[in-house]
C-alpha cells in the first residue's frame, strides 16, 4: 500500500468531507431511514433482524478457525485522543498474611464514550430533538440511575455475519486522512473490490486506517478531525438492513458536514434506524487476515457487558474466519 511519504497530500477539508447538509436536508434523511415501530422489543432495535438462520449462515463462514480480536488495549495514558484515560490499579497485591494461595486483584474503570476505548453504543446513547429511537422522550427515560429504555443490558450478545469494508486498500492509500468522508459510492466500490455484498442482519465494519496512521504519524484529536461516513452514505446501509455499524473511528466524518449537528451518523444509525454502533476498533489485524484469506465476510461476535441502565459497554469483538 506504500509508505506514509507516498500518500497523496490531503485536499482541503471542504473538498474532503462535503457536500454540506442543512438541518432541513438532514431531517429529511432521518425520516427516510427511520424504522420506529418495526420491532419488539424496541430497545434491541435492528438486532431484532438477526435470527437463528443468520447465526447458522454466519457459522458456515468459519473455514480456517482464525480468531481475530478487535478491541484496543485498555488505554490509561493521556493524549490528544484520550482526554479521559481509563483507570487500572491493583486493589490487592497478595501481600497480606492469609491462607494460601495468595490472591492478586485489580480495579478497572473508564468513561468509555470517547475516542480511546473500544466500545458499543446502545440505543440510549443518542437522542435527536429530545427523542430516542421509537419516539420516547429522553428527559423521561434517562436519569441519575441510568436509562430505562435502550439500555445495553437489553441487547445481549450478537452473533452474525461481519463484513469488513477496507477503504484504504480499495483507494490505494495507507489510510484515509482525518476529515476525509466516505460516500455511498465508496461503499459500493469496496463491496465490488472485496467480492462481498452487504446484506440484512450484517455487522458492517469500516476501516479507515486510523490506528496505522496513529502508529506511523502520531496521535491527533479525532474529535476535531477524523475520517468517516458522510450522512448521505447512510441510506445505502439502511436499504441493506444492517444490524450493527462499527469502525476504527466512531463512524462519523469530522468536522461534521451537517449544520449544527456534531454526530449525524450516530444520530441516523442509533436514533432513526435503531442500529447500535461500535467505536474505536483496531481493525489492522482483521485487515491483514481478510487480505490473506482473500475474503471479507466472517463470523462476527460481540457480547456487551450486562449493565442495567447502561448507555453502552466496553467490548472486545471478535471475527472468526
Amino acid at each position: 500500500m506504500g509508505s506514509p511519504a507516498d500518500a497523496p497530500a490531503p485536499p482541503p477539508d471542504g473538498a474532503r468531507n462535503g457536500p454540506a447538509v442543512s438541518r432541513g436536508e438532514f431531517d429529511a434523511l432521518f425520516e427516510r431511514v427511520r424504522t420506529w415501530g418495526r420491532w419488539a422489543p424496541a430497545d434491541r432495535g435492528a438486532w431484532n433482524r438477526v435470527t437463528a438462520d443468520h447465526v447458522r449462515r454466519a457459522g458456515a463462514l468459519v473455514r480456517t478457525g482464525t480468531v481475530v480480536p478487535m478491541g484496543r488495549p485498555w488505554d490509561t495514558v493521556p493524549g490528544p485522543d484520550n482526554t479521559r484515560p481509563a483507570l487500572h490499579y491493583m486493589s490487592d497485591l497478595g501481600d497480606v498474611e492469609a491462607p494460601e494461595p495468595a490472591a492478586h486483584k485489580d480495579f478497572i474503570g473508564a468513561d468509555y464514550h470517547g475516542k480511546a476505548v473500544s466500545h458499543l453504543d446502545a440505543l440510549s446513547h443518542m437522542a435527536y430533538r429530545g427523542r430516542f429511537y421509537g419516539g420516547g422522550t429522553a428527559r423521561d427515560l434517562v436519569g441519575a440511575g441510568g436509562a430505562r429504555f435502550g439500555e445495553v443490558a437489553a441487547l445481549g450478545p450478537l452473533v452474525t455475519r461481519g463484513v469488513l469494508l477496507d477503504l484504504p486498500t480499495v483507494l490505494g492509500s495507507p489510510w484515509l486522512e482525518p476529515g476525509q468522508a466516505v460516500h455511498a459510492a465508496d461503499l459500493t466500490a469496496a463491496e465490488e473490490a472485496h467480492g462481498v455484498t452487504i446484506g440484512e442482519g450484517d455487522a458492517v465494519l469500516l476501516r479507515t486506517g486510523r490506528f496505522r496512521r496513529r502508529r506511523e504519524a502520531g496521535a491527533w484529536d479525532p474529535g476535531a478531525s477524523s475520517a468517516g461516513l458522510h450522512a448521505h452514505a447512510v441510506p445505502l446501509l439502511a436499504e441493506r438492513g444492517i444490524a450493527l455499524l462499527g469502525g476504527d473511528g466512531d463512524s462519523d466524518v469530522r468536522p461534521s458536514p451537517v449544520e449544527g449537528l456534531h454526530s449525524p451518523v450516530h444520530t441516523l444509525a442509533i436514533a432513526a434506524m435503531g442500529v447500535p454502533l461500535l467505536d474505536n476498533l483496531d481493525l489492522e489485524e482483521l485487515s491483514a487476515a481478510c487480505a490473506g484469506a482473500g475474503r471479507y465476510a466472517f463470523l462476527f461476535v460481540v457480547a456487551p457487558l450486562n449493565i442495567p441502565g447502561g448507555t453502552g459497554s466496553p467490548v472486545n469483538p471478535v471475527a472468526v474466519l
